[in-house]
């Protein structure tokens, strides 16, 4: 019995050796390698950009605001956003101003970002087009 549970222990350290000596570097090495990563063709950027593929994310999100969320409502739009970052794999994230005139009240001014992504890559032949864009989420318009 006695030497029984010898084994085990040593079978266990063995096996803890053989994973700390050679399993785990190759994992990590692997890890660290570029074999998971997607090469999309849109690269993320840290800064603000004003490139054709951010304005069309811009000008999809105000429609999308006007049309669906504001449709009641007269909403007059900056002509530049304030900021529009490209996140990667063709993800933006647009920051700007609108003008919300309602019907019975005065117009205020709100200030909101959305996140949009365009689902056909690097075909930029249907930019125009909301069917191929997919709005993740639109802040700031929340208490109107």
């Amino acid at each position: 019995m006695k030497n029984k549970f010898i084994y085990i222990v040593i079978a266990l350290i063995a096996l803890l050796v053989f994973q700390y000596k050679l399993v785990m570097p190759f994992v990590l090495e692997v890890a660290s390698s570029g074999l998971f990563l997607e090469d999309t063709g849109d690269e993320k950027k840290q800064a603000s950009t004003d490139t054709f593929m951010t304005n069309a994310a811009f000008g999809q999100c105000n429609a999308y605001i006007a049309n669906d969320l504001f449709a009641e409502h007269s909403v007059t739009f900056s002509k530049k956003p304030l900021n529009a970052f490209s996140l990667g794999g063709f993800q933006y994230l647009v920051n700007a101003d609108l003008e919300i005139t309602p019907t019975d009240a005065t117009p205020f001014t709100r200030r909101y970002a959305c996140r949009i992504k365009y689902l056909n890559g690097q075909d930029t032949m249907g930019l125009s087009d909301i069917a191929n864009w997919d709005i993740a989420g639109i802040s700031g318009l929340d208490d109107i």
